[in-house]
């Protein structure tokens, strides 16, 4: 099964506010490879000219990005309670 397919089983409820938080931009604009763009299964993350964008809408919650940022520049917790991740079936 594809993760597109695995995804369409989850659904989410958005938070005005993101539970994830660049620290620092110029930071990424100055990380060569960008690995946030290729670390996170629901590839929140992705870069537009020299900006990056956060689609925290979508986090699977996994804390990947937590130790995925080689410069630990993105501030994860969990989203506030009744927002976030829910499972649709099962």
């Amino acid at each position: 099964m594809k993760i597109e397919d695995r995804l369409y089983t989850l659904r989410w409820k958005k938070d005005e506010a993101s539970h994830l938080v660049i620290v620092d931009e110029e930071v990424c604009r100055r990380c060569e490879g960008k690995p946030c763009t290729s670390f996170c299964p629901a590839q929140v993350y992705d870069w537009e000219g020299d900006h990056l964008n956060v689609a925290y809408e979508g986090c699977l919650e996994c804390g990947t990005c937590r130790i995925g940022c080689p410069y630990r520049n993105i501030a994860w917790r969990y989203p506030r309670g009744g927002y976030g991740l829910a499972y649709r079936f099962g």
